[in-house]
């Protein structure tokens, strides 16, 4: 590309030189961009720039905020959430603070470490800029929660992964009465008792600690009423085994510093 106008946003930076940065910017026009720039582009605000560079790492100038239009049309399964879209304003200079920033960022680590380069997905940059206006706005707990879980499937599904719920991993039924195991690359399988109590199946070994178990019943009642207030921490623990799976269960630094704010509250 040459001189080509794009939209994004930045995902993540590192200084390079004196004056310059090398930054990871999710474009609306190829997804994720990497490139050189002058440093101090803000995180979180829509920005308006011209990359040149014909190899994966490009050169970017007149980095400038851009002018914000939001459009909630491309936002799938919006009944999932609590939070009117509709009554949001763009109000670009208004901060995302306390755990919203760390939600914002949790968003951004995910996006840099599991999107491929230069890959376009404009339904997803649609919808992170969404969250980011979301993420904008005065939130409950559960309306923060709500807002992460949405944009982690709408990401999976642009990855390929299609959380199939309503039979295991042998195209059975999922049976109300049954335990499953969650693993991230054949999906539910089910699990039976010993006499003491544990859990097996035919996948068991030493990584049990890292696959969620849940019972059937959950399991149909996650499917009936999808992402919401009352199956938010079932969403919870299923979203996080897959995205610790697809990080190779490498830690996550938005996490770890939401943990600590967490902890000295």
């Amino acid at each position: 590309m040459r001189n080509e106008a794009l939209t994004g946003y930045l995902l993540h930076q590192r200084p390079y030189q004196e004056k310059r940065a090398l930054y990871y910017l999710f474009s609306q026009q190829h997804g994720v961009i990497h490139g050189i720039g002058k440093k101090g582009a803000p995180l979180f605000e829509p920005l308006q720039l011209f990359a040149t560079g014909k190899r994966e790492l490009k050169t970017f100038t007149q980095i400038n905020l851009a002018p914000l239009a939001f459009n909630t049309n491309n936002t799938n399964n919006e009944n999932a959430t609590e939070v009117d879209k509709d009554s949001i304003q763009p109000q670009r200079y208004e901060q995302i603070t306390g755990q919203q920033q760390y939600a914002a960022l949790y968003l951004n680590e995910i996006l840099w470490k599991l999107l491929p380069t230069e890959d376009p997905m404009p339904a997803l940059w649609q919808h992170y800029q969404n969250s980011l206006l979301i993420l904008k706005q005065p939130l409950t707990a559960i309306d923060l929660r709500l807002c992460l879980r949405q944009f982690e499937h709408q990401l999976f599904q642009e990855l390929g992964f299609e959380l199939i719920l309503t039979h295991d991993n042998s195209r059975d039924a999922i049976d109300a009465n049954c335990d499953y195991r969650f693993l991230a690359d054949v999906g539910l399988v089910p699990v039976f008792h010993r006499d003491n109590g544990n859990a097996v199946d035919n996948n068991s070994n030493e990584r049990s600690i890292t696959q969620a178990l849940f019972s059937g019943s959950e399991i149909l009642t996650m499917v009936e009423s999808a992402i919401s207030a009352d199956t938010l921490n079932l969403w919870s623990r299923l979203h996080r085994h897959l995205i610790d799976n697809l990080l190779d269960y490498q830690p996550l630094q938005s996490r770890l510093l939401w943990q600590q704010q967490q902890r000295y509250q």
